[in-house]
């Protein structure tokens, strides 16, 4: 069997799948401060606009996105509602303060976004003990009632009993782990994040997006993706293809590598020995479009026939 992706350019525009990049930003560094930005990151202080994007989605043949909060604060929800006008934003995850129940109820209340999908907000590693208080715990049902996902990167052994006590308590919730939950890509180490990632994909309201996060790209010497493979592989065998999603972290990723680069390589990641259809289209977009609920994006570059990268 052909390991080449079925072309969406074969079928009806509303029959076929639609190839989605589940997480990236945009934002201009003259409105915000970026607090997780460092001495290392130089190449991105400078704005990134859909426009910069556009022809990168269109050359790697991606409908959409999810467009995913980068600052914590209520401005970023400003930024976010304009950006969403773009129709290749699929879908947005705001901030929401939710340590502070009262102000994320209050801060939710008022948004105005456009196809909005989830929620995240900034941990690094912070502690998440508070994620069992019973306020939280009122807000996360109520996000999930609302049909909101929940986007964490829960790095640390406490934050990982968390986030699982979490899924337990409100099984309602969607919850997506960024950056497949920050592998030790730097070190070629295993343990503990295998176990960890093994605790959280037996929750069944949690999924995961195959994707690098700021802390390995900036540790890691170079953009290798050998070096993600068992780590996807590990990831993908948990989770299975239905709650794995490719994502670029464009443009963080640019840091290591460009975008048709990242996206390519992570894609090949996925799809390897994988030839069952279903299970191709899941990883590219399908498991994004259910797990965000995401609706039908306008998917101009599939339809002038450009297609998802061949692994």
């Amino acid at each position: 069997m052909s390991s080449r992706p079925e072309d969406p350019s074969d079928r009806p525009d509303e029959h076929r799948p639609m190839v989605i990049d589940a997480h990236q930003h945009f934002w201009k560094t003259a409105a915000q401060e970026q607090p997780w930005r460092g001495p290392d990151h130089r190449i991105l202080e400078r704005d990134f606009d859909v426009d910069d994007l556009v022809p990168e989605l269109d050359r790697a043949g991606i409908d959409g996105t999810v467009l995913v909060q980068s600052v914590d604060e209520p401005a970023e929800n400003l930024r976010l509602a304009r950006y969403a006008a773009s129709d290749r934003v699929a879908g947005v995850v705001a901030w929401l303060p939710l340590r502070d129940p009262r102000s994320a109820r209050r801060e939710l209340a008022g948004l105005k976004i456009p196809k909005l999908v989830g929620v995240r907000c900034l941990i690094a590693d912070d502690p998440l003990d508070w994620l069992a208080d019973p306020e939280p715990l009122g807000l996360f049902g109520e996000l999930a009632d609302h049909g909101l996902s929940w986007d964490v990167v829960p790095i640390t052994r406490e934050q990982i009993g968390a986030v699982i006590k979490l899924a337990e308590a409100v099984p309602g919730l969607r919850m997506i782990i960024d950056h497949l939950g920050r592998p030790p890509l730097e070190t070629a180490g295993w343990q503990p994040w295998a176990g960890q990632l093994a605790e959280l994909a037996a929750c069944p309201n949690v999924a995961i997006k195959l994707s690098v996060g700021i802390d390995a790209l900036t540790a890691w010497s170079g953009w290798n993706p050998s070096t993600i493979e068992r780590y996807a592989d590990h990831a993908l065998d948990l989770f299975g293809p239905d709650r794995v999603m490719v994502a670029s972290n464009w443009p963080v990723v640019e840091l290591r590598a460009g975008y048709h680069t990242a996206w390519t390589d992570l894609s090949r990641l996925a799809l390897r020995d994988r030839h069952d259809p279903e299970e191709r289209r899941a990883v590219l977009g399908g498991s994004a479009q259910r797990w965000y609920r995401l609706p039908t994006v306008s998917g101009a570059a599939t339809r002038q026939g450009v297609t998802a990268p061949t692994p």
